[in-house]
């Protein structure tokens, strides 16, 4: 499966761009105008019924019932498959109301990452844990949680951030798994008619309307195999695993975008907008508008299109961060050059910064800048150390630099399985 770009992680319009499904939705639209205020109703007493009861079976199975009605229909596989003796549980996160979903199934708990604490944290669900700096402190409060006696488990989100839960998994953060030592994965499939199940930079207020507004919504769990840890991982090591187990489950692909990733995304998309209309404000009523709608057809096929790129590069230097290899891509637009650019760049920081350095360390530095692989070519520049002269010297980075492109071209191409294609077409 290809991976996906950054655009395609998650979903910015909320009405369906196919003309049948939208002409739809608008004659759907008077009733789910009386069904999203009838629903608020009940709503307010789904609350107090939940406040009410105690935390046991019996209010489990009333609550989840009366959410039936509210439109949002829960199912799961076999409830067996639940590791009862387990303490954290690792779930894929697509909507802001996740947490409360598997808490109809079991009893667990979720921390507030943020936002301030009160009565809002405490009616969503949420569990409060003081204000931390960090997440490493956050990690050992919670562990300290798990070890006291009695403690329900954890329901963490090591994605940190929702996606359309659709094509593709954020990078797995490392803190959630230096909680415990046993996670149980859990794959959460959520569907709905006409519209996404969550819009980015959405409140979760306006989510949950829409959620009462539309006819029902379908959260599907599945429980897998609780993981542990293997004897020496590291808690990105152990994440990772994890995160290839649920992408495998969920039929997505296991990506490298970070939670910080998206954020710089989402600002950049926030900036774009302002100045593609002030660009356009000189002009008249009716070229403006014409010329606007071209542009914004344009520039966001163009983001699709340089995303796709940026992910390929991505994946032969996946230590190289989006935004340095965006910029590059903007004034080359060449996916090869790209990547012959940022080998060349450091290579180049690594002779400036220690112009005596010996071809060990440098070689050593170029491997790490392409990305530490079971099956890399053993690269052995012709000199054994730089020359003394400039010629030789520079013959010496050349050899290195040359070898360094061979690399990583040959990786892209087998990657994308262009040998096939060109052979094909020979």
């Amino acid at each position: 499966m290809a991976t996906p770009g950054i655009e395609q992680l998650f979903e910015f319009q909320r009405l369906p761009k196919d003309g049948f499904l939208l002409l739809l939705f608008l004659l759907y639209a008077p009733v789910g105008l009386c069904l999203m205020l009838l629903r608020l109703f009940i709503g307010v007493h789904v609350f107090l019924v939940s406040c009410a009861l105690p935390d046991s079976l019996v209010r489990r199975f009333i609550v989840r019932g009366m959410w039936s009605v509210l439109g949002m229909f829960v199912k799961q596989n076999d409830p067996r498959l639940r590791d009862r003796n387990v303490k954290v549980y690792i779930c894929n996160h697509v909507t802001q109301f996740d947490h409360n979903i598997i808490n109809l199934l079991t009893s667990c708990n979720t921390p507030m990452l943020e936002g301030s604490p009160g009565f809002v944290c405490w009616a969503r669900g949420f569990m409060e844990f003081g204000l931390t700096s960090s997440r490493s402190e956050m990690a050992e409060s919670l562990k300290r949680y798990c070890s006291m006696e009695g403690s329900l488990p954890l329901l963490l989100y090591p994605e940190e951030e929702t996606t359309n839960g659709r094509m593709g998994l954020l990078k797995f953060s490392s803190w959630p798994f230096s909680v415990s030592d046993s996670v149980q994965p859990v794959a959460l499939f959520v569907r709905r008619p006409f519209i996404p199940a969550n819009i980015e930079e959405s409140s979760w207020i306006l989510e949950l309307l829409w959620t009462l507004f539309i006819p029902f919504t379908v959260y599907q769990v599945r429980w897998l195999p609780t993981v542990s840890r293997q004897n020496g991982d590291s808690s990105q090591e152990f994440g990772n695993e994890v995160q290839e187990l649920l992408a495998m489950e969920l039929g997505v692909v296991s990506t490298q975008i970070t939670r910080a990733d998206k954020v710089e995304h989402l600002k950049r998309k926030r900036h774009v907008a302002p100045r593609t209309i002030n660009s356009n404000q000189s002009l008249g009523a009716r070229p403006r508008a014409i010329s606007l709608g071209f542009m914004a057809g344009n520039s966001m096929m163009e983001d699709v299109r340089i995303s796709g790129m940026v992910q390929q590069v991505k994946e032969v230097l996946p230590h190289v961060p989006l935004g340095v290899i965006k910029r590059d891509l903007v004034q080359t637009n060449c996916v090869d050059t790209t990547i012959t650019n940022l080998l060349e760049g450091a290579e180049e920081m690594n002779s400036n910064s220690s112009g005596g350095l010996n071809v060990a360390a440098v070689q050593t530095s170029s491997f790490s800048a392409i990305g530490d692989t079971a099956s890399a070519p053993a690269l052995k520049p012709n000199a054994k150390s730089f020359g003394k002269y400039p010629d030789d010297s520079h013959m010496s980075l050349q050899d290195r630099k040359e070898a360094l492109y061979k690399y990583a071209r040959r990786r892209y191409i087998e990657k994308h399985g262009l040998n096939q294609q060109t052979d094909n077409a020979q």
